[in-house]
């Protein structure tokens, strides 16, 4: 598998795959932070705009969201970066899965809390970002880490729009050499590493944020 260059197809596909995950956990993240919020107002239009958004994207495989975003909707309007398509689409679909790991997580916290708050004369943004967000935060920290690992996982999908992430790339040297054993399982090693290191650094992270908090 090392040689002729190719494992520098495989470090740029692993690029890609990085790329791609980081930006669309970003947009994923922003995204679930706003409709989250939508979902527990009071606003009866709110609610029903970010169920409509969950619903829809939680209820289509990733592989179709992608290709409709690609060929349907960004291709049309001049968008053929497919890697800038992938991480939009991916963006958005990670977006509805953290809104429901927000929504969870801030619902979860003891509405004691937000009237405490707000008896000791803080706004409603006041006592949310102060009080209940810093312990939501805690709550909903393994299942961001399982929305991210997953997210790592499904662009391996990317490929269905031309992106040369690490599974395509591993895909075209087993075009090119005829042999499906070393570039394949090379390439599940791989996602395999990647996903036990960031299981062991999210861990770590929540253990140093436990005990910064219980100080």
């Amino acid at each position: 598998m090392i040689g002729q260059g190719r494992y520098m197809l495989v470090l740029k596909g692993l690029g890609t795959t990085l790329l791609i995950a980081a930006c669309a956990v970003i947009i994923g993240t922003v995204l679930g932070c706003v409709f989250a919020l939508f979902k527990i107002s009071r606003s009866k239009v709110l609610n029903a705009v970010a169920a409509l958004y969950t619903t829809i994207i939680r209820g289509v495989p990733m592989a179709t969201q992608l290709m409709i975003f690609y060929f349907v909707i960004l291709s049309p309007l001049g968008m053929n970066n497919a890697v800038l398509v992938a991480v939009i689409a991916f963006g958005i679909n990670s977006g509805a899965y953290c809104t429901e790991i927000f929504r969870a997580g801030i619902e979860g916290v003891d509405k004691g809390q937000m009237e405490a708050g707000r008896s000791l004369g803080l706004s409603w943004s006041q006592t949310m970002r102060r009080i209940v967000l810093p312990q939501a935060v805690r709550t909903v920290l393994p299942t961001y880490t399982s929305e991210f690992i997953t997210l790592i996982k499904e662009t391996s999908v990317a490929s269905f729009i031309a992106v040369v992430d690490l599974q395509k790339a591993c895909d075209n040297i087993r075009n090119a050499t005829y042999n499906a054993w070393i570039p394949l399982l090379s390439c599940a090693a791989i996602y395999l590493v990647l996903t036990l290191g960031l299981t062991k650094l999210f861990a770590f992270g929540e253990k140093k944020l436990a005990r910064a908090y219980r100080k």
